[in-house]
């Protein structure tokens, strides 16, 4: 079976819209391009546009820089970029795109802007980042609190607005809040890894594991050293060792893929780039995955999670 690779989150946008990154280019300490895309044989790409706190440009004027940066390398690169639709076919030989937002502070409490943001083409948001926001609080903070009375308002409007849910970077109260208030199946995490296997407050427990399984979502592995690892050197069997476990908690139907690239400045030595995806597919089957589980691990199940949701507009 020739594997296709769908991967849930990158950084890319930001420094396409704040600094020099192109896409058919490579600029020092750019990962994600074309040809590593082609490379690694990538047919769903997540675009993220992150909200960067600490500059003077607000919040939601950055998205829309980043939103604009996105749109143009759709435009200009047709024959390689399509968004998705639920038909896409990966024999098309296209990178089909989906836009997100990482870090509710973009919408500055105001929910109106939710539903501005989607209509600029956003599919998915992270409700928080590091930082507290009008939303909620991250999964990085001293006190493990849950949602605003904004951050409910603004998950109902997503729901509403059929716009997937990102837990990334949220706190644990945070993500039960989210549970409790919505019904649809709309809920998953990006760029997340296991907390059995690695402690990180920023991973997941068994438990939001499963509820997230038992909602037809996904939680995507990520490729940051510090949810990976101890010792700071992290390698493809580190990775597969998250995508393992949380096959084992939820099943093989709720992992997949969130790469984190252009978000890191730290990756793991033999995984650097999206060229290097066959390594992870090889090392899945060293593992005892089948071909089948790998299709899923590795396209399918981010596939199938977003394109339902994309449908349902």
């Amino acid at each position: 079976m020739n594997q296709v690779v769908a991967d849930a989150h990158c950084d890319f946008l930001y420094y396409a819209a704040l600094g020099d990154y192109k896409i058919d280019t490579l600029s020092p300490n750019q990962i994600i391009n074309i040809e590593r895309l082609k490379q690694g044989n990538v047919a769903l790409q997540f675009f993220a546009a992150w909200v960067d706190t600490k500059i003077r440009k607000t919040p939601f004027s950055q998205c829309v820089s980043m939103i604009k940066s996105y749109h143009k390398m759709l435009e200009q690169h047709r024959n390689v970029f399509t968004e998705l639709t639920p038909d896409f076919d990966v024999s098309s030989g296209k990178i089909a795109t989906v836009l997100t937002i990482e870090d509710g502070a973009a919408i500055m409490g105001d929910i109106e802007n939710v539903e501005l943001l989607y209509l600029l083409g956003v599919r998915a948001m992270t409700l928080t980042w590091n930082y507290p926001n009008e939303i909620g609080y991250p999964a990085t903070h001293r006190r493990n609190k849950g949602l605003k009375k904004t951050g409910k308002q603004a998950i109902l409007k997503m729901q509403e607005l059929n716009m997937a849910i990102d837990f990334a970077h949220l706190s644990d109260a945070g993500i039960d809040d989210c549970l409790e208030l919505i019904d649809k199946k709309i809920v998953f995490s990006s760029h997340t890894n296991s907390r059995e296997v690695h402690f990180s407050k920023r991973s997941m427990c068994d438990a939001h594991i499963k509820e997230i399984a038992n909602r037809n979502g996904v939680i995507g592995v990520n490729f940051f050293h510090e949810q990976l690892c101890d010792n700071g050197f992290a390698t493809i069997k580190d990775i597969v060792k998250h995508i393992e476990h949380i096959a084992g908690v939820g099943g093989v139907d709720c992992v997949c893929i969130g790469s984190d690239f252009d978000g890191m400045n730290k990756y793991p030595k033999d995984l650097r780039h999206s060229g290097d995806f066959p390594k992870l597919i090889e090392a899945l089957k060293q593992t005892g995955f089948s071909d089948d589980d790998i299709h899923k691990i590795m396209y399918q199940n981010l596939f199938g999670f977003i394109s339902r949701i994309i449908s349902m507009a």
